[in-house]
């Protein structure tokens, strides 16, 4: 295994599993988090949605490396998209789990990833961030929901983006992330995920074109539809069992690895 960089929680943090001490540590943790997610909320008319997606559209065409160009793209034209995912978690017995939890892919939560047995599907996602020195702690916040619920939910889908490269064995090159992204657009219809294959298909060389229309797109596109519902899966409970086995349970159709 490759260790690279540990996520446990820094001193004087509250670890995941204090949270659960009591009523009031829980009382506080819940706090914490709501509060994290409210502070990052930026209130925005209808008018000023449309100019920062369009701002947004463009800036991401011309540097498509500005992570918090393509978050603002996806939050101002994704909310009908979130708002159909929200209520599919309300009628998910896990998914339900997930919003009265709200329980955030930070190191302070899923740094124990690194101390469970190497078959593990937490062993194998701390692999995934080790090898490529990621820490979960990078991502740009939410900031243009409309509600703290639907701005859980888009925190949700991108925090678990790097645990969905794990499942389906997906490098994070140009071609691993674009298939990842019709996977995610088959799950969560966001047109911004669409938007950046094209975007992406854009900038292939021709190899890599041939490779991804070929190979990547038509198993993408069966694998975010055999697949579960991947946004009603409470995934840090399954940290400890076998990737291969809830891989299996969840429908999962690993990436080809090396197409003739």
């Amino acid at each position: 295994m490759v260790k690279t960089k540990k996520f446990h929680a820094p001193h004087g943090t509250i670890s995941a599993c204090h949270l659960n001490s009591s009523s009031s540590s829980e009382t506080e943790g819940d706090s914490l988090r709501t509060m994290t997610i409210e502070r990052a909320r930026v209130p925005l008319s209808r008018w000023q949605q449309a100019a920062v997606a369009m701002g947004s559209a463009v800036g991401a065409l011309v540097n498509p490396r500005r992570a918090d160009l393509i978050a603002a793209l996806g939050e101002t034209t994704g909310k009908p998209a979130f708002e159909m995912v929200l209520e599919r978690m309300k009628k998910s017995p896990e998914g339900r789990a997930i919003l009265l939890d709200r329980p955030r892919v930070v190191s302070e939560q899923v740094g124990h990833a690194w101390d469970l047995p190497e078959n593990t599907f937490g062993a194998a996602y701390a692999r995934f961030m080790g090898s490529r020195n990621f820490s979960p702690d990078d991502r740009p916040p939410v900031r243009f929901m409309e509600t703290d619920e639907l701005a859980y939910v888009a925190t949700r889908a991108r925090e678990v983006h790097d645990l969905w490269h794990t499942l389906f064995g997906l490098p994070t090159n140009l071609i691993g992330e674009s298939a990842l992204k019709v996977i995610e657009f088959e799950q969560m219809y966001l047109p911004m995920c669409m938007l950046s294959v094209i975007g992406g298909t854009v900038r292939f060389n021709e190899k890599q074109r041939s490779m991804f229309l070929k190979h990547y797109l038509p198993w993408a596109v069966r694998a975010g539809r055999q697949c579960t519902d991947l946004m009603c899966i409470y995934y840090e409970r399954h940290f400890s069992e076998d990737l291969e086995q809830v891989r299996r349970k969840w429908g999962i159709i690993p990436a080809p690895q090396h197409p003739k």
